[in-house]
């Protein structure tokens, strides 16, 4: 098993408007090698959050599909389709395809915490498509409860969530004290947030935060004290494609 992980003081920080929104930032698009650069078709990834929210002015995006997730609370959106701002609550989404053009701000509410997530659909087609947008709500994504785990499932069979991007599932996992073992699709890595507790993941130990890439395996196992909560994409190892990250 190829395991690496990433705690939180080693992802890249950011701020927006003065601080009052904060970032930590598992995967970054500038070439940072301090930082985990994009990989797989994952481009970049965000954890935001505002304690008395604040609003990213409006600014335009091109050809990468951007999904948000909102992990507490609620935000704010306006994009240049819609010409509106639309709430969502904590547990929806929202994803823009951002093909030809479109132009977006965000308002994160008081006490909300999203992760923003951008793909490479394979952005030598994706330029030549019209911009679409889409938002759900919780009740949208399909929820299992097995072994230990309720699992949301945000992208994969049975979410209405429809992407461009190839190869690509997403769920958000609670979990209860014990060893779980956790099943990989076979040819894709794991890309794995913890947003509460700790758990042993092949015998190191990851806190809140922290952030893991996993590979070249068909199942992980961890072992837990406690409740907790993790995010986790998997993703192609080869997307079959020439990606923006390998093109710059």
């Amino acid at each position: 098993m190829s395991i690496k992980i990433y705690p939180f003081k080693e992802q890249a920080p950011g701020e927006f408007n003065g601080g009052e929104i904060l970032e930590n930032r598992p995967i970054v698009m500038s070439h940072n090698p301090k930082y985990l650069l994009p990989y797989s078709n994952l481009f970049y990834w965000a954890h935001a959050w505002s304690e008395k929210g604040s609003t990213i002015g409006q600014h335009p995006h091109k050809a990468f599909e951007i999904i948000t997730f909102i992990i507490k609370g609620n935000i704010e959106h306006y994009d240049s389709k819609n010409m509106q701002w639309i709430p969502i609550e904590e547990g929806g989404a929202q994803i823009i395809r951002a093909g030809s053009g479109i132009s977006h701000s965000e308002k994160i509410n008081a006490d909300s915490h999203v992760f923003q997530v951008w793909f490479d659909p394979d952005i030598k087609k994706a330029m030549k498509v019209p911009a679409s947008y889409n938002d759900f709500v919780k009740d949208d994504f399909p929820v299992t409860v097995n072994n230990g785990f309720e699992i949301r499932k945000y992208i994969g069979e049975g979410s209405p969530l429809k992407m461009e991007t190839p190869g690509i599932s997403a769920v958000d996992i609670s979990f209860k004290p014990g060893t779980h073992r956790l099943g990989l699709e076979s040819g894709k890595v794991c890309s794995l947030y913890l947003i509460e507790g700790s758990i042993k993941l092949s015998s190191v130990e990851m806190n809140e935060n922290d952030f893991a890439v996993i590979s070249n395996e068909n199942e992980f196992i961890f072992e837990t004290s406690s409740n907790g909560r993790m995010f986790v994409i998997e993703s192609p190892l080869d997307p079959g494609y020439q990606t923006y990250a390998e093109m710059s």
